[in-house]
């Protein structure tokens, strides 16, 4: 057992003064990550700060149709919130993808985003992983990587993002929301989570000590048709294989609006912005999303053993795209 400080923050503000205070300070929410990861010993924190009870636990509609999500509302409760199964359908269907009945109700908001990755190679400390140890290796290249990463990762590691919240959020447009020793700032839920590069142990571009407080989803893609398909190896508590959120606005016999983004693929969820491009101002077909689609994976490098997971978003992909589109336009 290796001892370590226990606080409960009762503001942001004092949240994050208790951070700085402890070098190796890790925020716990729901703990659902990060207390698994300290039993394997690949997190040892030297200090936890409680952030479950702070007033970050409430959904809010704000004027002109946006919605405020706090970082402590429990998934659960996320997926049944009636404005979000109404707007953003595609955010509710993620939630209820992942994990249990019993972790949905204890997983948070802000937690969810920051979980580590599955890999593994990651959760086990006798083997060399270089987001755990930086420069040790990366054991998943020449061993077992089915589900790791075809898309933007590096020689130092090929691991993917595990959340499926966060691939909803990236095809909706959606914003983090920080605070930290410079006071807050918001970041896209798209450009949150990194690619490995270099420097695979930084998950995300969140700065020391800085506290996710909430999550905004924008008006524009509210009520339009919205969608979340993931293929595993089981039917429930499973990570993806492959999984995908879309948006689609039709009018006028064409796309005016594309939101697309994959899991499963990446080191973070992955926004396929050149899928996008291409649809917009398409009209709504088969063809075109299979056109979209196959230019947005056609930058997948697949390994040894995961070349199956192209085809298998790619077919994700335009399944998802077909069911969104008007019933006239296929």
């Amino acid at each position: 057992m290796k001892p370590f400080a226990y606080t409960r923050a009762r503001s942001v503000e004092e949240a994050a003064e208790l951070h700085a205070a402890h070098s190796g300070a890790r925020y716990l929410g729901g703990g659902t990550n990060l207390v698994d990861l300290m039993k394997l010993g690949v997190e040892e924190p030297t200090a936890l700060v409680d952030v479950s009870r702070l007033p970050l636990d409430t959904v809010d509609e704000l004027p002109g149709g946006s919605l405020r999500i706090g970082a402590t509302v429990r998934n659960s409760d996320l997926a049944a919130h009636p404005a979000v199964r109404e707007r953003w359908p595609a955010l509710s269907q993620a939630l209820l993808a992942g994990a249990s009945g019993q972790l949905r109700n204890a997983a948070t908001t802000g937690g969810n985003l920051l979980q580590r990755t599955r890999c593994p190679y990651f959760q086990d400390t006798g083997r060399p992983c270089n987001k755990r140890t930086p420069g040790s290796g990366c054991a998943a290249r020449d061993g077992v990587h089915r589900d790791h990463a075809v898309l933007g990762h590096s020689p130092q590691c090929i691991a993917t993002h595990p959340s499926d919240l966060a691939v909803a959020l990236a095809a909706l447009d959606a914003d983090i929301e920080l605070y930290g020793a410079d006071g807050p700032r918001t970041v896209a839920a798209a450009e949150f989570h990194r690619l490995p590069g270099d420097r695979p142990e930084q998950d995300t571009v969140i700065r020391p000590g800085e506290l996710i407080t909430g999550v905004l989803l924008p008006a524009a893609p509210a009520g339009l048709p919205s969608l979340y398909r993931k293929a595993r190896d089981r039917a429930s508590y499973a990570f993806a294989l492959a999984s995908v959120a879309a948006v689609l606005g039709v009018r006028d016999g064409v796309v005016r609006h594309a939101g697309l983004a994959f899991g499963g693929l990446a080191h973070r969820p992955w926004r396929a912005r050149r899928a996008e491009q291409a649809l917009l101002g398409a009209a709504p077909t088969t063809a075109a999303f299979e056109r979209a689609a196959d230019l947005e994976l056609a930058a997948a490098e697949p390994l040894r053993d995961n070349a199956f997971k192209v085809r298998l978003a790619r077919n994700l992909a335009v399944d998802a795209l077909q069911r969104l589109a008007p019933p006239a336009a296929n």
